[in-house]
Order: C-alpha cells, then sequence, then structure tokens
C-alpha cells in the first residue's frame, strides 16, 4: 500500500471558521475588557514595570486617537524591542485602523531605508532612548513620535474614564461605541520584512486571517495556555516575535515577561528565576550561552523551552534536558506562515486525529506534527509534481495562516505560490505517525555528479568531530560554488581560530561514512563566520565568500 500524497489535518474546515473574518483590534479589544484585572505584561527592560490588561487597553485606545494627526498613511513604522512599548504601539495602530509596520533596526542603514519606501510609511513610533540607542538607524527628519511623550500627553480623565467603563461594560457594547474596526479577514494586519538570510529582504503581507488563524492553531496545540508565563524576548520585527509573544497573549491571555534582547542571557535567566517563568522561546543559537552562564536551578521553573529558526544540532536537545530540566521542544515555522507550522507537544491534544498509533507528544529529530489547520504536500524539486509523504522533498503548505504574497512583488510571489498551496523551499518528509522532519533548504544543498548533497548534514558531523556544539557562535558552515567537471564542488568555510586543515577535515568526514562527493573540495577561513540577528548563518554572505574562494 502506497503512502499518501497529502496529510491534512481539517485545512478546510478549519479555515471556514467565521471567526477568521475579525479583526486583530476588535478581537483583542474584547480579550482585554474580559478580563481587565489580569496582569499580562511584566516588563523588565531596566526596572521591573507591570501593566494590567484594562490599563492597556485604556492607554493604547486614548494613543490610537492621535494617529490620524500623525499619518496619512495606511501603515506606521513602528521601532521597539519587545517591551510595554512594543505592545502599546502595536494596539494603538490597529485601533486607529492601520497596519503596523514593525521595522528591522539591525539592518544597515540603507536597507532600512528601502523597507521604509517600500512600506511608504511617513510616521515612526519609538521614543528618544531608543533613538539615542540606535544612532545608526535613518531616522527621518519629520514624523518620529516619541511614544512616551505622548502618553504623557493623554488626558488623565478621559483615561480612567475609559478605563471604568472597560471594568462596567459588557466588551461588545464597548467595542462597538468606541468603533473598534471589526472586519478583518484578508486586510493587511501587519507587514514584516523577512531576515534576508538568502536574498534582499522581502515585505510579507500579514493579513487579518494570517494572524487570527496562526493564533487560533496555537491555541488548538494546546503549547501555550493562559496558565503559563512566557519570556518574550525575541525581536517584534520578526515574527515569531509579532505573532507568538504579541498577538497570542493579547488574543488569548498568556502572561508574558519582556525583556529587550534574546541576547541578554543572564537577564533572561534572572527573569526566569524571579516570575517563575514558564516557557521560553528561543533559537538554538541564543540558547547555547546558557551552558556556560547560568546556573541550572535559575531556570527550574521552566516546563520547556521552544526553539525555532534554525535546526537543533544533534544532541543538543539531550543535553539542555540533562543540564536544566524541562523538555526541549523543537517546532518549526516561516514568516510566510505567519510563522507557525509545526511543533513538537508536551502531549497529544485532544480531538486532533493524527496518521499512526502513536500517543507520543514529540519526537527527537522532528520539528512535531503539524498544527491543526494545516494541510502539507511534499513534491518533487525537479517535477513539482506530489511525491508520497514519506519521500524526501519539497514542502508545500495551505492553511489559513499562509500569506497571499510579497508586498509590490508578483514575480517572487509567482515563484513561491501555486494557488492557495506555499512553495517553501525546504526538503522534508513526513514519518508513519505524521511526525515533520526538515532535511534542510533547497537552496543549502549542491547538485554534484547528479546526486544532492545536504550543507547541514556535513556541518553537523564537523561540529560533533571537532566538539563545538557548545561554541556560542558559529564556527564554519558549508556552501557550493561552480564546478566544470561535476555541476558543484563544496567549500568549507571556517573561523580562524579553529586552524583546520583541509586533510585533517577530509579524514574525519571519510572516519564518518562519508563518500567522497560530499566532501569539501576547498577551505577557506575567515575572522567569523557570518550571521543574522537571529543567529542563523547569513547565507547570502557565506555564499559569496565561496565564490570568492574559486576566483
Amino acid at each position: 500500500m502506497s503512502e499518501p500524497k497529502i496529510v491534512d489535518l481539517d485545512e478546510a474546515g478549519f479555515s471556514q471558521q467565521s471567526a477568521l473574518e475579525s479583526h486583530l483590534a476588535y478581537e483583542s479589544f474584547l480579550a482585554l475588557a474580559r478580563c481587565p484585572q489580569r496582569e499580562l505584561i511584566v516588563d523588565r527592560t531596566l526596572q521591573r514595570r507591570t501593566m494590567k490588561s484594562g490599563f492597556l487597553l485604556a492607554v493604547a485606545y486614548g494613543l490610537s486617537r492621535r494617529i490620524a494627526d500623525w499619518s496619512s498613511k495606511t501603515r506606521v513604522g513602528i521601532v521597539f524591542p519587545p517591551g510595554l512599548g512594543a505592545y502599546i504601539a502595536n494596539l494603538a495602530v490597529v485601533f486607529a485602523g492601520k497596519v503596523p509596520v514593525n521595522l528591522n533596526f539591525t539592518l544597515g542603514a540603507a536597507s532600512a531605508e528601502a523597507c521604509m519606501r517600500q512600506a511608504d510609511i511617513d510616521c515612526l513610533l519609538t521614543t528618544k532612548q531608543v533613538q539615542l540607542k540606535m544612532p545608526l538607524f535613518p531616522w527621518p527628519d519629520s514624523g518620529v513620535v516619541d511614544l512616551v511623550d505622548e502618553l504623557k500627553r493623554l488626558p488623565k480623565a478621559k483615561t480612567l474614564a475609559l478605563l471604568s467603563c472597560i471594568y462596567l461594560c459588557p466588551a461588545k457594547l464597548l467595542a462597538k461605541l468606541l468603533k473598534i474596526p471589526r472586519q478583518g479577514g484578508d486586510r493587511e494586519a501587519g507587514l514584516l520584512f523577512t531576515s534576508g538570510s538568502s536574498g534582499d529582504p522581502k515585505g510579507v503581507v500579514l493579513t487579518h486571517r494570517n494572524v487570527l488563524g496562526n493564533c487560533a492553531q496555537i491555541d488548538a496545540s494546546g503549547l501555550l495556555p493562559t496558565t503559563e508565563k512566557l519570556i518574550a524576548s525575541l525581536p517584534i520585527f520578526h515574527s515569531f516575535g509579532f505573532t507568538v509573544t504579541l498577538w497570542y497573549p493579547l488574543l488569548r491571555g498568556c502572561g508574558v515577561v519582556t525583556l529587550p534582547s534574546p541576547l541578554e542571557t543572564k537577564k533572561i535567566a534572572d527573569a526566569i528565576e524571579a516570575e517563575s517563568a514558564s516557557i521560553l522561546v528561543a533559537t538554538p543559537t541564543f540558547l547555547k550561552p546558557y551552558f556556560k552562564r547560568v546556573d541550572p536551578a535559575k531556570l527550574a521553573s521552566l516546563k520547556y523551552v521552544v526553539a525555532g529558526a534554525e535546526k537543533t544540532p544533534e544532541g543538543f536537545a539531550d543535553t539542555w534536558e540533562a543540564r536544566f530540566g524541562g523538555l526541549y521542544l523543537e517546532g518549526y515555522g516561516l514568516t510566510e506562515t505567519s510563522p507557525v507550522v509545526s511543533v513538537n507537544l508536551p502531549t497529544v491534544p485532544k480531538g486532533v486525529k493524527y496518521t499512526g498509533d502513536s500517543t507520543e507528544g514529540s519526537r527527537r529529530g522532528s520539528v512535531g506534527r503539524l498544527l491543526p489547520g494545516h494541510a502539507a504536500r511534499i513534491l518533487n524539486p525537479d517535477t513539482m509534481e506530489p511525491m508520497d509523504v514519506g519521500s524526501v522533498g519539497l514542502l508545500s503548505l495551505r492553511g489559513a495562516n499562509v500569506f497571499g504574497g510579497y508586498l509590490q512583488d508578483p514575480q517572487r510571489t509567482a515563484e513561491v505560490k501555486d494557488g492557495e498551496w506555499f512553495m517553501t523551499g525546504d526538503l522534508a518528509r513526513f514519518d508513519r505517525d505524521g511526525f515533520l522532519f526538515i532535511e534542510g533548504r533547497l537552496s543549502r544543498f549542491s547538485k554534484i555528479a547528479g546526486e544532492m548533497v545536504p550543507h547541514g548534514t556535513i556541518e553537523e558531523i564537523l561540529v560533533e568531530a571537532y566538539d563545538l556544539l557548545e561554541c556560542e557562535v558559529p564556527m564554519l558552515a558549508v556552501a557550493g560554488r561552480p564546478d566544470e567537471a561535476k555541476g558543484e564542488a563544496l567549500v568549507l568555510i571556517a573561523a580562524d581560530e579553529l586552524e583546520l586543515e583541509l586533510s585533517d577535515v577530509r579524514a574525519k568526514l571519510t572516519a564518518a561514512g562519508l563518500s567522497n562527493l560530499w566532501i569539501p573540495k576547498e577551505l577557506k577561513q575567515v575572522e567569523y563566520i557570518p550571521t543574522l540577528v537571529t543567529g542563523k548563518l547569513d547565507l547570502r554572505a557565506i555564499n559569496s565568500l565561496a565564490q570568492e574562494a574559486s576566483s
């Protein structure tokens, strides 16, 4: 009996929910107004500050009445690290019926300016403190609004009156009286720019349907119940920070503890201990420093860490659990999918029917099962025809969380969209129990003498061979360059401090059982391996280095 050609977790039924036609402003207003006394946010940027749902709602709504005076455009720029400012700014923008654009302040000035031009914004919400900390950001001469100053200007009497109404009035009635936007659906809800690991940043347009859909999918998985307290340190300008640590808590009431950067390892550990936080979301790169810098006792309250954005190195999850306790749950997502596609879970959620007979919520090496409401296919990378889902091929997805296209870029949209299906660019397979295994980016394979050779697999073997698992930054990377004889040749890019010899590299890979086609033909030593702010490899820069090696 052949394997199926599609994995479908009731995608059609899920996507027809009427709630997905709503608006982020309306849904978050109702959620905050119904539990106004809940302490939703603990901000630990400088000193500990807390904010309850009702007060957050009141100040964000008050601020939203001013936004029309500052901007005539559809979109409003936001430059904030994770914290109260980011939550207030994003809420205020959607309450005003406009679209938040959380700008990546780690980009170079030219790229940031290009993003602002593409977004067509004439207003940036930020603070003077943020401006002082980011002198290299291309701040415009006009249109920069200091959120702290504007909040001080809000009439206290009006804010207190609104707060009283929030406590006393039915949420739906108050939302109607205040004319909170209700119709969202396929209208634009947020604009994010991809990190550009393999190309120029692209504007990813996410709709209300996309974000509401992904939040509903996460909710159905049981991963982030309202009883848990989440550490929110991932940047808001990336999709995980935008959906999972900003909108999901606002919509579902999951408590958050915010810190401005995922790199502040000791501060995050202190916050986990002080606030009894139970869930940490991060990337493997951001988690590596914990081994050397954090006493395991400080993480005693953590039930699990959810890791994504990059592949977890072999053995890393077991090492984490042995040292810190709790579960290490790897997941998978992309900006274009709002972002969460799949994740390993502590337990199997009730009411969700997966293939196979397994009662496991997680499986090591996989990125978990698809969240409810997804459909997936595996395509032949050469013919683009559907294959058995157990075969390795190009992962294609459909669901309410899948974006409609890139901003003003029909050509690149057409390259990744086939009707409602989104071609991820990742090579993957499903096992018989529905667990998804990502084999690597299609762009991270070299076709050598007709054989597909994965760069990531070679990197993993070398990381283990040279005992680099606990290094806080990547120390090596593999890339391909053109080769007349076999199509491509592999180049190993390594940090100078490793002092590698190509002969020794060959010996270690041969000892690991790799064929000659999988062994790099060249070694290029560099000062450091290029990475993005997320900790992921900067593939554009790495590929450029590989091309230099052959010139």
